[in-house]
């Protein structure tokens, strides 16, 4: 019922032809076979597939947004989701745009990666370029380090 909201609400498809595009769309995102189980028995990792399934439900899925899709999930489920989201974007040849603080999961899923500081957009690059730069707020972010351009004027400083 979840999956298929957008299409009851939105589409003149039969609830037969729904019931197959939400479960095509589990199958896709590693589900196959749990469409009767309520979402308080689902893991967070199944639920943010389940979410994910929800979106590419659509019938004129053009463009994926994913929002901080590895937050909250151990470090294994969060490469799952990465290989999931670059398979999406292949199989279904979909644009994706991810909103991510997560730096591995960035330079797996990204051709090009955009770092917004302070409202504005300060770097836009191929992700290998990101990676690289010698621009020093950006080898702050890159790097996750507490100190430096980004944090100047703060109370974060390196232990002496």
């Amino acid at each position: 019922e979840n999956v298929g909201f957008l299409l009851r609400e939105h589409s003149d498809l039969s609830e037969d032809q729904i019931r197959n595009k939400v479960r095509e769309s589990l199958a896709l995102v590693g589900l196959k076979g749990i469409e009767n189980i309520m979402p308080s028995a689902l893991s967070g990792g199944m639920r943010k597939r389940v979410g994910l399934a929800r979106a590419i439900c659509s019938e004129s899925l053009k463009i994926i947004l994913y929002d901080e899709p590895t937050t909250g999930v151990d470090p294994i489920m969060g490469d799952a989701i990465n290989n999931l989201i670059v398979s999406l974007h292949d199989k279904l040849n979909v644009t994706s745009v991810a909103v991510t603080h997560d730096m591995k999961s960035a330079f797996k899923i990204a051709d090009r990666i955009a770092l917004l500081y302070k409202g504005k957009i300060i770097a836009v690059d191929e992700a290998e370029k990101i990676k690289n730069s010698k621009d020093p707020f950006v080898r702050q972010f890159v790097k996750g380090e507490a100190t430096g351009p980004l944090t100047e004027g703060r109370i974060f400083k390196k232990r002496e």
